[in-house]
């Protein structure tokens, strides 16, 4: 697969507001989605795009930007709509993260802790009791030392398995997506 194009905040600003602005794909949970995203996205959960993509191939034939949170996703869900065939897809680089930043319009709706936070109080949890235990229980201090190892893998990898754990909690899934509604929406905007 090729890599997707990036564009930046300013670049996406101005693609919306041309007449052929392109559908923008929003791949975070259906929470972090809630929480705040840009105004006329669709939310299309990562896991979700990757079981239907061949289904969403055909409602996304036209320009396509997929944005995340920063970024990782959103590379994620290129390559996997890419294997199914979709030409002219795009990232937005930074994700929303940038697009907040640049002053890009942003709908608000119930507010959550964003995943990468939640990993931080988790891990650096799990880290300060470990080596607090370690002073009344002998080599505690190597659950600290495997959260390190996790941690340096997953930045290294540019992935986060505490993250997508955490995703996977009633809290951040927010409202559940059904397929079914995100292509009923789909096809409602191209009519």
């Amino acid at each position: 697969m090729s890599n997707p194009a990036i564009l930046d905040s300013a670049a996406l600003r101005q693609l919306m507001d041309s007449s052929d602005a392109p559908r923008v794909i929003d791949v975070r949970t259906p929470g972090e989605f809630e929480t705040s995203h840009i105004p006329g996205s669709y939310n299309v959960p990562l896991d979700l795009l990757r079981e239907h993509r061949a289904e969403l191939r055909g409602h996304l034939d036209e320009q396509v930007v997929l944005i995340c949170r920063s970024g990782q996703r959103s590379d994620l869900a290129a390559q996997a709509l890419a294997e199914a065939g979709l030409p002219n897809l795009r990232v937005l680089q930074g994700g929303i993260t940038a697009w907040q930043s640049a002053g890009g319009p942003i709908a608000h709706g119930q507010p959550r802790w964003e995943l990468e936070r939640q990993v931080r109080l988790i891990a650096g949890s799990i880290v300060l009791a470990s080596v607090l235990a370690s002073t009344v229980v002998p080599g505690a201090e190597w659950v600290a030392a495997a959260i390190g190892g996790g941690l340096t893998f997953a930045a290294l990898s540019n992935t986060c398995a505490m993250g997508m754990v955490l995703s996977k909690l009633p809290y951040n899934r927010g409202p559940r997506t059904e397929i079914r509604t995100v292509v009923n929406a789909l096809a409602a905007d191209r009519a």
